[in-house]
């Protein structure tokens, strides 16, 4: 589905709700399948969340992951614990693309039999389960947190526990922090002193309901739409101010864009602010890799420049994102360059319009690039991926007043 995207309507008012954190969501699923007495609220209706389910729930031999590489890193490790299971993890073909070694070798210094079935360090992969009484592992401080979360997710559920030296720099802390304070939510203690993470054995955790806080990844898109309009106050339920999630940082990181939040009741309210004075932004992402896609999209429709560094994870993810981006952003006029880790936007005032957006089979691609409607309209090709994080994605643009026309390719 190739998706004409447009609007008239430069005064952005409405009230939306976003669909439950994917990245708290899987990992509180993969908790529940440890500790089947939790009770879990507001779950994300995501395809990588309903994969993630399905996966857990099942007992087929090969689990089939598709595109979902959260969903490949948890279960990777919670079938490598589980005693007695053999499966084999499978995807798509891009995801037979994305490296596993890592994780892979990780395990393996617990004890765990992991094997290739085709090529060495890549999906898909061969796990037999089995009773783990090693404790201690170390891995490399600047991979994907993905890899540790997994790590640290089964980690009570070991006989000894778990305790994980981080060598280097460590990235991505926040997604770090946000699986150990969702552990610490079930009383499972953890430590997290220097670069050594320690979780405790845990056989059992007390019955709770545990509420999952809406994405923040997907509200990345509503600070961009409220910064590239002309008036806008949206509100977006439901969202805390002290977020486990990464990437609440968009708050600190759109006000430098023009756009305010406040919080209240559970809810927060973006308002984009008269009168600002635009100028080029230089961020540094490590932490909120993800958002990186919506950050450039936004300063090139207010038409001033950026430079973005910490985006070395974003060429392992659906697509090589950043390759991606200088593609499709030269399709629109930009100046754009990129390196290993990093990007940079020259400042213009002229957008192509009617452009084509591949998408790559990246929903963040099809979601970042759809604020730009405000400014030219914009074809978005294969628009349904958007399914993988926020299939409702669409739908709340609609509401907020944009016209989707369904064009042939």
């Amino acid at each position: 589905m190739n998706l004409l995207l447009q609007t008239t309507q430069h005064n952005l008012q409405g009230q939306i709700a976003v669909t439950g954190s994917k990245s708290e969501t899987n990992r509180l699923l993969l908790l529940k399948a440890l500790f089947p007495n939790i009770t879990l609220a507001n779950t994300s209706n995501s395809d990588d969340s309903e994969v993630m389910q399905k996966a857990l729930i099942g007992n087929d031999e090969i689990v089939d992951i598709h595109h979902a590489g959260t969903a490949m890193r948890f279960l990777t490790a919670y079938f490598a614990v589980n005693e007695g299971r053999e499966v084999v993890m499978t995807g798509s073909s891009r995801m037979q693309e994305r490296p596993i070694k890592i994780l892979v070798e990780a395990l393996g210094q617990l004890g765990v039999e992991i094997s290739y079935e085709k090529e060495e360090g890549y999906p898909p992969i061969r796990i037999k389960g089995k009773k783990v009484t090693a404790s201690k592992v170390t891995l490399a401080a600047n991979v994907s947190s993905q890899y540790i979360s997994a790590l640290l997710l089964v980690a009570s559920k070991l006989e000894n526990g778990l305790e994980l030296t981080l060598e280097g720099e460590i990235t991505s802390i926040p997604y770090i922090k946000m699986t150990l304070a969702l552990l610490n939510d079930l009383d499972i203690q953890t430590s997290f002193e220097g670069n050594v993470i320690k979780v405790y054995p845990k056989a059992e955790v007390a019955t709770k309901e545990m509420v999952v806080e809406s994405d923040w990844s997907s509200a990345s898109y509503f600070f961009s739409l409220v910064a590239l309009a002309d008036t806008a106050s949206i509100t977006l339920s439901s969202y805390k101010e002290n977020s486990l999630q990464g990437d609440s940082e968009l708050v600190s990181l759109y006000e430098k864009l023009g756009v305010q939040t406040t919080f209240q009741d559970n809810k927060m309210t973006l308002v984009k602010q008269e009168n600002f004075k635009y100028g080029t932004v230089n961020f540094e992402l490590n932490n909120t890799p993800d958002i990186a896609q919506t950050i450039v999209v936004t300063c090139l429709g207010l038409g001033i420049g950026c430079h973005l560094t910490g985006l070395h994870t974003l060429k392992i993810k659906e697509t090589d994102r950043l390759e991606a981006l200088r593609i499709e952003l030269t399709k629109l006029g930009a100046n754009i360059s990129v390196t290993n880790d990093s990007l940079t936007l020259i400042a213009t005032n002229e957008i192509n319009p009617n452009i084509k957006i591949a998408t790559y089979n990246d929903h963040r691609m099809a979601m970042a690039f759809a604020p730009l409607a405000l400014k030219v309209p914009i074809i978005i090709e294969e628009a349904g991926v958007v399914s993988k994080s926020y299939p409702d994605f669409w739908k709340d643009l609609i509401n907020l007043g944009f016209e989707t026309t369904e064009i042939v390719a």
